[in-house]
């Protein structure tokens, strides 16, 4: 990682480059991405599987959907082979749902007047399609962080697709008694779940993070969607926290991609050299997170605010900032406080989702959440007598608008629109 200062030429330019990176890597294969939604979109299962045998190393004679005898298998296989794995589902499950239920928001009515009452029912999503990938690394977290949710709200369809499927990743599934998954990854998969085929019905959303193909699918399809999530982005902002600390946290979240943006930002020049030491012990023989971290920035400020300006200017996907600081974050994905929350904790466990927004678009919405999978709707129930007392304002305000039908709505019900 280099190592810049604020304001100097080269910080200046770092800075702009990571406040203005914008949209995501995905515009680059846009017109292949679009070719593929155009192929299942017409041509339905045949399209789709021939490119996942292709792209997703689906056997010729090999059925898309995975069976729920193999999602019990697997399952079973697990809890002989790695028990301890499972017992690590089972922690990280709990505090994800726990903190799901947390979320949720809550079914209330008040009378806002006399005869006038309002008030919001929640209802959820009838379908939803939670892409895993399956390329690099298997990530059965990142379908524990979209099924766990969608359950929680009370989706009745929870589609799973995923590449490759790691055993990990079925037995994950089978846990969470997920009984929709397919083996199929990309855009073809993302097609697949917005337009629907013979195999795969359509969903009316579709979450989770993938590749530039995927965000590509998922922005071109008009599938609603949780958010386009490019590659993975950490911010760290410190001024007195411990350098191994910082510095492990930045090499394991550069492990994730060589397009992964890594950046340190501290007003201490002695903090910034003992990490970027760090740093380079730390990933010695991990070559994907030295390529990231070739990319990266130190970045020296000439203040505590200034470096709390610069993180909400950047609004990265992972930001962990000093407990003093906390108070001060405007724009993040997830937020990491101190020395002891690593970031890796929200990646598996410690219950926040880590479907996280990139690209800048924390500055507009925080990551996946509960309230991702279901319909807030308003309403209104009013008596004649709150009618009568709500009227003049709705027909004033109707008829300052121009629309008179709307007033003759209010009218015709106290007795005064035509006959």
């Amino acid at each position: 990682m280099r190592i810049v200062k604020s304001d100097m030429a080269a910080g200046r330019k770092a800075i702009h480059g990571l406040v203005n990176r914008g949209k995501t890597a995905s515009s680059r294969v846009e017109a292949a991405a679009r070719k593929i939604l155009r192929d299942v979109e017409r041509n339905g299962d045949a399209a789709l599987r021939r490119l996942a045998v292709q792209f997703d190393g689906l056997g010729a004679r090999q059925s898309m959907m995975v069976q729920r005898s193999e999602l019990s298998r697997a399952l079973k296989n697990m809890r002989k082979a790695d028990p301890q794995f499972l017992n690590a589902l089972e922690a990280a499950t709990d505090n994800i749902r726990k903190f799901a239920e947390w979320q949720k928001p809550r079914e209330w009515s008040r009378k806002i007047q006399p005869g006038v009452i309002v008030g919001q029912v929640l209802r959820p999503l009838e379908s939803v399609g939670c892409y895993v990938p399956g390329g690099r690394y298997p990530l059965p977290s990142t379908l524990l962080m979209t099924v766990v949710p969608a359950q929680v709200a009370g989706v009745p369809r929870i589609v799973v697709v995923s590449p490759r499927p790691a055993t990990h990743t079925l037995a994950a599934a089978a846990f969470l008694g997920v009984t929709e998954f397919y083996r199929v990854g990309g855009a073809q998969a993302i097609a697949a779940l917005a337009y629907g085929t013979k195999t795969i019905s359509r969903v009316q959303k579709i979450v989770g993070p993938g590749n530039s193909y995927v965000t590509a699918a998922k922005e071109l399809c008009g599938c609603p969607i949780d958010m386009l999530a490019g590659p993975t982005e950490a911010l760290i902002v410190s001024h007195t926290g411990n350098p191994r600390f910082i510095a492990a946290d930045l090499v394991a979240q550069a492990e994730h991609d060589v397009e992964t943006s890594v950046c340190f930002v501290t007003s201490s020049s002695s903090l910034a050299e003992a990490v970027g030491g760090e740093i380079r012990r730390l990933s010695a023989g991990n070559a994907v997170a030295k390529s990231a971290l070739k990319n990266g920035y130190v970045v020296v400020t000439r203040s505590r605010a200034e470096a709390m300006d610069i993180a909400n200017a950047i609004a990265s996907e992972h930001l962990t900032v000093d407990v003093a600081d906390a108070k001060n974050v405007r724009n993040a994905g997830s937020l990491f406080i101190g020395d002891y929350s690593t970031q890796a904790a929200g990646d598996y466990a410690s219950g926040p989702n880590h479907v996280l927004p990139t690209g800048a678009l924390a500055r507009a919405r925080g990551g996946l959440s509960v309230n991702d999978f279901l319909k807030v709707i308003t309403f209104q129930q009013v008596s004649r007598a709150g009618l009568t007392k709500l009227g003049p304002s709705i027909a004033k305000l109707a008829e300052a608008e121009g629309l008179r039908a709307h007033a003759e709505a209010v009218q015709v019900r106290m007795g005064g629109g035509r006959a």
